[in-house]
């Protein structure tokens, strides 16, 4: 469900108490985990974690107005959902899957970059904090770039 909220905060406060405790402590264990230089802003109606044009001008290549996307964050209407970009195909994708019974006895369930959660009291917080921990916004752009090829 997208949001016309204009800040983060304002998203969560817009959120059902449940809905809320969960977001509240993802946004949170996001912002304490992912490294130097990712923003937290909106994008797309949900909580957005991004490259900024001033690390990446190019921006993001469907819309170069638009800042590079990492990691968005919404209350759905049956889970939250939590997008990694870096997830698609490659070596965290591989690791997620190996750590995620490790942390949570819900059943992970994925998209191509998406990982919902239905379960709020299976959440594995660590265990997103250690995959938001993952990739910096130079290792990123780098496999981005790459991923795009030589278009």
């Amino acid at each position: 469900m997208q949001s016309n909220a204009t800040t983060p905060a304002e998203y969560i406060a817009a959120l059902p108490p449940a809905r809320r405790s969960a977001m509240k402590k993802l946004r949170r264990t996001l912002r304490t985990h992912l490294p130097k230089g990712f923003k937290e802003t909106m994008g797309y109606g949900m909580l957005a974690y991004v490259v900024p044009h001033s690390i990446y001008p190019a921006g993001y290549h469907c819309s170069p107005d638009k800042p590079l996307p990492f990691i968005n964050l919404a209350s759905q209407k049956q889970y939250i959902s939590l997008y990694h970009m870096g997830l698609y195909d490659g070596p965290l994708l591989a690791w997620l899957e190996k750590e995620w019974p490790k942390h949570t006895d819900a059943k992970l369930n994925l998209g191509k970059c998406c990982v919902r959660m239905r379960q709020l009291d299976a959440i594995p917080y660590e265990l997103v904090g250690q995959l938001a921990e993952k990739m910096t916004p130079r290792q990123w752009i780098k496999r981005y770039e790459a991923g795009r090829g030589k278009r």
